[in-house]
């Protein structure tokens, strides 16, 4: 344990230590937080966090289900209050991006093809994904997009524009703008 009389001493320290690796995550890529640095965050011994996590990979998984679940959280609170199904696809969306753009390196952590492996996502993984894309689904096809293919289109379409506005490549507002106008068509 460390030695700052601030420290950790009790309750749950799986918890402490996925909270202070995901206020590491607001500010570097996941593939650049350690173990020994979020020991060193929660101000535990370096050796904590091989209690909850196996290794570094065990930790990535872990903030990245915990990012999936926020964004699912964004999402679905912003769609919830939407009037019809077209405001829904339109704020469900809106949310999807602005979590990318406002959090680029939990985004990047969901859809890390080494952390969520396409196909065999964990268990704690694959219901988070289950929701977003029955959500997506639902939104889309009550608004007449019901094929297959509308819903990797609009999938492609979010993701896509929230991937470049967080890289700097157009704005936020211009996602949000080119989203909605998109829909329209």
């Amino acid at each position: 344990m460390s030695s700052s009389k601030g420290g950790y001493h009790h309750g749950d320290l799986a918890r402490a230590l996925e909270d202070a690796a995901m206020r590491l995550l607001e500010t570097r890529p996941a593939a650049e937080i350690s173990l020994r640095e979020v020991a060193r965050a929660a101000n535990v011994s370096h050796n904590a966090p091989y209690h909850h996590f196996s290794d570094r990979l065990g930790l990535l998984k872990a903030l990245a289900e915990r990012s999936m679940a926020e964004l699912l959280q964004q999402v679905r609170a912003a769609a919830e209050g939407a009037a019809t199904p077209y405001d829904t696809l339109v704020a469900g969306g809106s949310a999807y991006i602005r979590f990318a753009v406002e959090h680029p390196h939990a985004f990047d952590a969901v859809y890390d093809p080494t952390v969520c492996v396409p196909g065999s996502p964990t268990e704690t993984m694959a219901p988070l994904i289950d929701a977003l894309e029955g959500m997506l689904a639902e939104a889309a096809a009550a608004a007449g997009l019901d094929r297959p293919t509308d819903v990797v289109s609009l999938w492609g379409l979010m993701h896509g524009l929230g991937t470049l506005a967080a890289a700097g490549h157009f704005t936020l507002d211009d996602a949000l703008a080119a989203y909605a106008a998109s829909l329209t068509r």
